[in-house]
């Protein structure tokens, strides 16, 4: 609980990936992939419930292992490539039959985000008043340096600057990624929006990139391995 508002937690994950099958309870560090969000929002200070979002029984149970809540299975329709994850979150809120003030969206894989970071988000949204939070980190690349390529195969470039590609670094604006690790918005205004990010309302809590990794593909976890065994 933060401010008198109560705070319910969401981790997502999915039983079916196509590019790294299984990976929601692959082992990283020697504990299921998921395991890690479980961890991180135990370590909250402000959460008041943490409930995972899986269609899958074997993610569910490793959940549980955890420490997690896990009462219920995600419906089938809410587990496709194509749902949108919004469906998912409101699921557990309306199925738990609860009123929480804010939700805070976890995704399993993102793994090496800090309790600390779901903190700091969360308060970020309270105690500015903005109806929604969400993590980014730094771009490793600029979009000013970042080009397209006509039908002749001609450069131009992607956002259009008086620039070159020679120009300092620091001389351009700051970039940023959303990272997919942390999420929170106001329960009502996420009903109605149906989305935790709209230009100029959305709030970004930076991340540093090491606890930014969102794995996707074996690079990205293979990346998240060598991340974690240097962060133990």
């Amino acid at each position: 609980m933060i401010g008198g508002k109560r705070v319910l937690a969401v981790i997502a994950a999915r039983g079916g990936s196509k590019g790294l099958p299984g990976k929601n309870i692959r082992p990283l560090g020697g504990r299921p992939l998921i395991a890690w969000s479980v961890e991180a929002a135990k370590g909250s200070a402000l959460l008041d419930r943490v409930v995972v979002s899986t269609d899958d029984a074997d993610i569910a149970a490793a959940a549980r292992a955890a420490g997690a809540e896990a009462p219920f299975l995600r419906p089938p329709e809410l587990a496709t490539d194509d749902a949108n994850i919004i469906d998912a979150v409101l699921h557990v809120i309306d199925t738990l039959g609860e009123k929480p003030d804010y939700v805070v969206l976890l995704q399993a894989t993102s793994p090496l985000r800090l309790a600390a970071d779901i903190d700091s988000c969360l308060r970020l949204c309270v105690e500015t008043g903005a109806p929604a939070a969400c993590g980014v980190t730094p771009a490793p690349k600029s979009p000013y340096w970042m080009f397209r390529l006509d039908a002749e195969g001609r450069v131009h470039p992607l956002i259009e600057r008086d620039t070159s590609p020679g120009e300092q670094r620091q001389a351009l604006p700051p970039a940023y990624l959303a990272n997919g690790a942390v999420f929170v918005a106001q329960t009502d205004w996420l009903r109605r929006e149906r989305t935790f990010w709209r230009p100029g309302i959305t709030l970004g809590y930076v991340m540093p990139p090491e606890r930014s990794v969102d794995i996707d593909t074996v690079l990205d976890f293979r990346l998240a391995e060598v991340l974690a065994a240097g962060a133990s």
